[in-house]
């Protein structure tokens, strides 16, 4: 929406600058422990404080954003320890999406994971671990798309969002993308092959891999 013809007050005021503010975090353009200034991003969005101080209190409640008694908003820490609790969940929200994309996934559906796979050895050949990240960002939420679980989708997107940090950190650390690819090869094998039992358990050793990286 141009710029003049934005609302500065209401609902979609609003969800201008939610999805603004929500974009900047997952992004990394606004780093963890990073004050939110109402005046500052009324001013940045073009909306008024009332709508960003509403943006921020829907972010808060998605994990994104912590409110601190008499200091205003920041962008929420989270630890080595919530990211391993909330891979945890992902485990077993991920492995019951890779099931169900194994059974559920078209034929069509099955050849973009297979690319995506060959994307993902490429980078990772090329010695390129910020398009691999991407790359794997895709293959999960490709696979929660194909599963078809709406449920489990809606809760992967929050608990996901609060992860970026930690995901990225990973992504760079040296041998970490090549360990991951082979693990991310194997998931899509085990979904290719239309077998539930076998993309599950993939996707549960990937993440149990990912839980050991965290605490290293």
């Amino acid at each position: 929406m141009p710029k003049e013809a934005r609302p500065s007050t209401g609902e979609q005021a609003k969800q201008h600058a939610l999805a603004q503010l929500r974009q900047a975090i997952l992004h990394g353009e606004m780093a963890p422990a990073q004050r939110l200034v109402e005046n500052e991003l009324a001013e940045q969005f073009g909306v008024t404080r009332a709508s960003i101080r509403a943006a921020l209190i829907d972010l808060e409640s998605q994990g994104l954003v912590e409110r601190i008694r008499n200091r205003g908003s920041r962008v929420r820490v989270v630890t080595v320890d919530e990211a391993v609790a909330i891979t945890e969940c992902r485990m077993v929200l991920e492995g019951l999406c890779a099931a169900k994309a194994a059974v559920a996934a078209s034929d069509e559906q099955l050849v973009e994971l297979t690319e995506l796979g060959t994307a993902m050895t490429k980078a990772v050949a090329d010695g390129e671990p910020v398009t691999y990240s991407e790359l794997n960002q895709e293959l999960h939420a490709k696979v929660r798309e194909f599963s078809g679980q709406r449920t489990a989708l809606d809760l992967l997107e929050r608990l996901n969002a609060q992860l970026v940090r930690h995901r990225f950190q990973l992504a760079l650390r040296p041998g970490r993308p090549q360990q991951s690819l082979n693990e991310h090869l194997t998931m899509i094998e085990a979904i290719r092959a239309r077998d539930p039992q076998a993309a599950e358990t993939a996707v549960r050793a990937h993440l149990t891999s990912v839980i050991e990286a965290l605490r290293d």
